[in-house]
């Protein structure tokens, strides 16, 4: 049987099925006018065809906005999904580029979202509710308001908000701790920018400069997979070292450097740091006490063949205000004991300085003779 051609009405039919206004779009789709306009503006939706006065829709938009909402309920966000409807639009199956993006855009941390009722948060920070605190906190990120709700916040990291409130109850005022996190924030996004170029330029750049096929995303999935922990673990590793180093080297610049003219204006404040007691600091009455003089550098005993002898507790003046510096970081308890132990450390990396420097010396004093020089 022939197929008859379609008639002027069914043609008009058809054309008044296929065309929508962007009101009609909207209520079909689900979405509002503006965030139809707003998906035309990112290149997410195809611009409408203009007819004399009026912007016309199609089926083809229709389907569009309904994919866009599907991949949003999965957890995509826009400009993976950009990413996504190009390479739907340019044929290739998208198994393996889901994949990719679902990798790349997944949890980058095991930490679980919570939520806080603004009573248990008031009560966190001292008691009396601060708005302008919340407010910044909320522009941060460190907490996000939830809708309809005024007395509770989610809180998408709680090991952030923890560090806030240790600080805030140390002493610290809202204002500082969120200053420092905005500097610790840029500093640890260029971080992440130069481990996403170093990985690119290394890894993935074979991924890009082509369309993957199925089995390229896949892999590239697994790789993403793979070095997604390397980031965190490198940045925890080298942050230890770092604080290790300088907070060692902040006290003892702390006890040395500032002991000759602290001491002159002491009041008494003495340290018992025996090492075989460990007993805590008493004070003395500075008038039977004489500042000694600190020993100048000079060679280290060889721990090999130093004789050693009985130890026994020694009183030894230090400053008031290093000796309450410590006593904050550690506690009253432990306070003798740790200035004990960073002298000892000290005296430990002198000697091996010390042992470093003559096995250096012995070698190139060898090195010349076998050399003839």
């Amino acid at each position: 049987m022939n197929e008859q051609p379609p008639t002027t009405g069914s043609r008009a039919a058809e054309r008044r099925t296929t065309e929508y206004r962007i009101e009609d779009l909207a209520h079909l789709s689900g979405a509002t006018v503006r965030t139809i306009r707003a998906y035309q503006d990112r290149g997410l939706l195809p611009r409408p065809e203009r007819r004399s006065r009026a912007n016309v829709y199609g089926d083809a938009h229709l389907a569009r906005l309904r994919q866009i909402a599907d991949l949003l309920d999965r957890g995509y966000t826009l400009a993976s999904i950009k990413d996504l409807l190009a390479a739907w639009d340019a044929g290739r199956d998208l198994g393996g580029v889901l994949g990719l993006v679902a990798e790349i855009d997944g949890p980058w941390t095991d930490e679980e979202a919570s939520r806080i009722s603004r009573t248990d948060l008031d009560a966190a920070f001292g008691g009396s509710p601060d708005e302008t605190a919340l407010t910044e906190a909320v522009e941060l990120g460190v907490l996000e308001r939830i809708p309809g709700r005024d007395d509770e916040f989610l809180v998408p990291s709680p090991q952030e908000l923890a560090v806030a409130t240790e600080l805030h109850s140390a002493g610290v005022p809202l204002t500082a701790v969120y200053g420092h996190l905005r500097e610790v924030r840029d500093q640890v996004e260029h971080l992440a920018a130069r481990f996403v170029d170093f990985t690119t330029a290394h890894v993935f750049q074979q991924f890009l400069d082509h369309p993957p096929t199925e089995a390229e995303a896949a892999e590239a999935a697994t790789l993403v997979r793979r070095l997604r922990p390397l980031a965190q673990q490198t940045i925890d590793a080298e942050l230890a070292r770092a604080m290790r180093t300088l907070a060692t080297r902040s006290l003892r610049h702390h006890l040395s450097e500032a002991l000759p003219s602290e001491a002159r204006r002491l009041t008494g404040c003495v340290a018992e740091a025996g090492a075989a007691t460990g007993s805590a600091p008493k004070p003395r009455p500075a008038s039977n006490l004489s500042p000694a003089p600190l020993p100048a550098p000079g060679p280290v005993a060889d721990p090999r063949t130093a004789a050693t002898p009985a130890a026994l507790p020694e009183s030894v003046l230090l400053p008031a205000e290093a000796v309450q510096a410590v006593r904050d970081l550690v506690g009253a308890d432990n306070t003798a004991a740790f200035i004990a132990a960073a002298a000892h450390r000290e005296v430990q990396a002198r000697t091996m300085d010390a042992l470093v420097a003559g096995g250096s010396s012995r070698a190139d004093g060898l090195g010349s003779r076998d050399r003839g020089y």
